[in-house]
């Protein structure tokens, strides 16, 4: 992977009765997302001792793909519309790969 490639680690904590709603909206999220030409990977996960926390990781080839994705139509229309106002707590870390 370049050098260059940034790193994106989300954590999630939907708010209770609103899991259902909030992976259905994903899916649809992650499928467009990994059709943006600077996407490396889209990745969801939740935690084994709490449903309702969903950690995202994303991979993108720089800093301009991250841009990029996040001026999208999908991530504002389905995140940040949608999705955002389902969680209680939405933490986002930026990270560059060290070895």
């Amino acid at each position: 992977m370049d050098q260059n490639a940034v790193f994106v680690h989300a954590k999630w904590q939907v708010k209770e009765g609103k899991l259902d709603a909030v992976l259905q909206l994903m899916e649809e999220a992650a499928e467009k997302s990994t059709q943006e030409e600077g996407n490396l990977f889209y990745n969801l996960h939740q935690s084994q001792e709490d449903e309702n926390m969903i950690i995202l990781y994303e991979g993108y080839v720089d800093a301009n793909a991250v841009e990029a994705h996040r001026n999208s139509e999908h991530f504002k229309n389905i995140v940040v519309e949608q999705v955002v106002p389902l969680l209680e707590n939405r933490e986002v870390v930026l990270m560059n790969r060290l070895f």
